[in-house]
């Protein structure tokens, strides 16, 4: 009986699992599509379509220490990137912003897309769980 119930919450679970990741894509293709509409509506009208600006950035340092301003050496710090060929994603607002154009000779950064976001998190990522360093393989870690 225990095996039963067990198997029925698995599968409810899956279930769920299932549907949130249709609501996702749902999701993602609807505004893509209104990207389109908005893009073919300014078009007909002759005006233009400013689409919206990136919300995260994937920054990488590139450059060494050796004379680095204290300005941009704290910068860099906050930024978490400490090391050369270290990088981290950013949330963009107006201060990061501020710190990418104050470091821009010694990063290269860009805005990544679903499927680098994907692969870097799971080949490179890391989750601390009970103080412990663990290498995140699912979504289950986060």
């Amino acid at each position: 009986a225990a095996k039963l119930k067990q198997k029925k919450s698995l599968k409810d679970k899956r279930n769920i699992i299932f549907t949130r990741a249709e609501n996702y894509v749902k999701e993602y293709r609807s505004k893509e599509r209104d990207e389109i509409r908005f893009r073919r509506m300014a078009k007909q009208n002759g005006n233009f379509y400013v689409p919206a600006e990136a919300k995260l950035a994937f920054i990488i340092r590139i450059r060494g220490i050796n004379q680095v301003s204290p300005k941009v050496k704290k910068a860099l710090q906050l930024l978490r990137l400490r090391q050369i060929n270290n990088g981290v994603f950013v949330k963009l607002n107006k201060s990061t912003i501020n710190m990418l154009r104050l470091v821009e000779p010694y990063i290269a950064w860009g805005y990544p897309n679903l499927k680098s976001v994907r692969e870097l998190i799971y080949k490179r990522g890391y989750a601390k769980v009970n103080h412990q360093r663990i290498p995140i393989t699912d979504n289950q870690i986060v």
